[in-house]
């Protein structure tokens, strides 16, 4: 058994190859996910959707994205996370070249449901992964630089299929994208190990870890105080998500219809929200760590409320001005990404413990990713609706804000009460 502390040159040799690999991985996905949010537009325009079509084959990906969250809490004990990772890529690429061959609303809504359930096993895999590698004191840090790997990936894999998009028509945005996960698969073949007993290591036991059993198949051991703050941490990710996605999914179409840019101008400005992001989930680890002394919840909150704040400036300038809907798409990225992480990622480890990572991180994303699904919904009817208004849309967004900022909130006094390791 390894103690906290005392990792040998070879396993902090291991620990860089997971990071590497489990990054590369993640930001991997994302360019099977957001090539469809780049080509909207495009794809409207050449099969003749509107805004609802748009949002029905959104929720189609979303729904079974969230039953993929939730199944990997299962299946990823089972398999281990590595071949959970390798499974979920490999139907992602394949999902991709037949979005690339389609021409049909249906064939598109039907392989959008199997990439969503494919795309729903990168998170809980790669938390899985790392849970066993790095000590409780470092995770916020370690995890904070980590996470950088669904901003830049989001950013390198938006920016992408803009380029494709121009260059060669938004077919190709999808198989490029194929191409790109195609090769991070053979890296994670090659360089991921399931556990460290499978490398010849035993595992990092942190103090609060050392009483608890080590068969994979024994209770969890979540008393009501844990289960409670794990579904409170659910909710909080549902709104983040809400959120994200609602960004995500919709700021390149805005951009496109309510701004006049052109596809992949409205592509490129949208990473705004990602890049900012990129700053903020640093900021948010190291601060965890050596400001708040892993306990998390505050800065959450802190960031959170100032999220709210960003999404009030969109919301009153916003929907007329492209100066200030970009600023407080930054403004937002910043803030949100942070507590993004926090919540999905060391918050689940801290939580759950590590036995516990990647069931407490199937659940927290299982139930955040319920948050998508209700935004492409009501985005959708709320564009059309409003008669391409964007007024309606940022109020909500607002909203939805500040019930996050409560929520989050309410867990940092159960935190100060010991009623949550958060």
């Amino acid at each position: 058994m390894v103690v906290a502390g005392k990792e040998t040159g070879s396993f902090r040799s291991w620990q860089v190859k997971i990071l590497t690999a489990t990054w590369l991985s993640y930001a991997g996905y994302y360019f099977c996910r957001k090539a469809f949010y780049v080509v909207k537009s495009a794809l409207s325009d050449s099969l003749a959707l509107n805004a609802i079509d748009l949002a029905q084959l959104g929720t189609a990906y979303l729904v079974f994205y969230m039953v993929g969250q939730y199944s990997s809490a299962f299946f990823g004990r089972k398999l281990g996370p590595k071949r959970l990772l390798l499974v979920g890529m490999g139907i992602s690429i394949v999902c991709n070249v037949i979005f690339g061959i389609s021409n049909s609303f249906w064939t598109i809504a039907l392989f959008l449901a199997l990439n969503g359930l494919a795309q729903g096993t990168g998170w809980p895999g790669c938390i899985g992964s790392l849970a066993y590698w790095f000590k409780r004191k470092q995770r916020g840090s370690v995890l904070g630089v980590w996470s950088t790997c669904y901003q830049l990936g989001s950013v390198a894999a938006t920016s992408f299929a803009a380029f494709m998009l121009g260059q060669m028509g938004w077919r190709w945005s999808f198989f490029g994208a194929s191409m790109v996960l195609l090769v991070i698969w053979f890296i994670v073949l090659f360089l991921h190990p399931n556990r460290p007993e499978d490398v010849g290591h035993e595992l990092i036991v942190d103090e609060e870890d050392k009483d608890q059993p080590t068969d994979e198949n024994s209770s969890l051991g979540w008393d009501a105080n844990v289960i409670k703050t794990i579904l409170t941490m659910g909710i909080i990710y549902f709104c983040i998500k809400f959120l994200r996605y609602a960004l995500w999914s919709w700021a390149p179409f805005f951009l496109n219809k309510n701004f006049q840019l052109a596809g992949d101008e409205a592509g490129y400005l949208s990473t705004v929200f990602d890049l900012a992001g990129f700053a903020g989930v640093i900021f948010a680890g190291f601060a965890s760590d050596r400001l708040f002394k892993g306990k998390r919840a505050l800065i959450t909150f802190l960031m959170l409320t100032a999220m709210a704040a960003s999404f009030f400036i969109m919301y009153y300038r916003g929907a007329t001005s492209l100066f200030y809907f970009t600023v407080s798409m930054g403004f937002a990225g910043f803030m949100l990404y942070g507590p993004d992480s926090i919540i999905s990622g060391v918050g689940a480890i801290d939580v759950g413990s590590k036995r516990g990572a990647l069931v407490a991180a199937g659940i927290i994303n299982g139930t955040g990713s319920i948050g998508p699904i209700f935004q492409e919904q009501i985005i959708g009817w709320l564009y059309e609706k409003n008669h391409h208004d964007l007024t309606p849309i940022f109020f909500v967004l607002v909203a939805v804000a500040g019930v996050s900022a409560l929520l989050t909130f309410y867990l940092w006094l159960k935190s100060r009460s010991g009623q949550s390791n958060l």
